[in-house]
């Protein structure tokens, strides 16, 4: 597993350099990330928590590690984090589930299997 601490301070230097590289990209991705913050729709720790279970849906290890502090930050405990990890899980595999129809679809449009399907009508 990785030393996690180490990770954030690591992307926290790397973003820096980026933002050096292309201060353009990245304040349009400042701009974009913090633009529903104050719509008071949600709390912090909510939007933290669902950053976690997209975080995770999305294999996205620094998603992961900068909104599983900012969670903790915000009084998200473990259990809820855990929680927030279970939705992630069930949305994978609920994807993964939709996602094979698709496959399926895709199998009984193949040339080769609808003309093998006429021969046997």
């Amino acid at each position: 597993m990785l030393d996690w601490n180490d990770y954030r301070r690591q992307l926290k230097t790397t973003m820096g350099e980026i933002a050096r590289l292309s201060p353009g990209t990245m304040d349009g991705y400042r701009t974009m990330a913090t633009a529903y913050k104050d719509s008071g729709h949600l709390d912090a720790k909510t939007r933290e928590l669902m950053s976690i279970a997209v975080g995770v849906a999305l294999r996205c290890d620094g998603c992961i590690t900068v909104h599983t502090d900012a969670a903790i930050r915000h009084g998200a405990t473990k259990e809820e984090i855990a929680e927030a990890c279970n939705v992630a899980i069930a949305i994978s595999a609920g994807a993964a589930l939709v996602y094979s129809a698709r496959a399926l679809d895709a199998v009984a449009q193949h040339p080769t299997v609808q003309a093998a399907a006429a021969k046997s009508e």
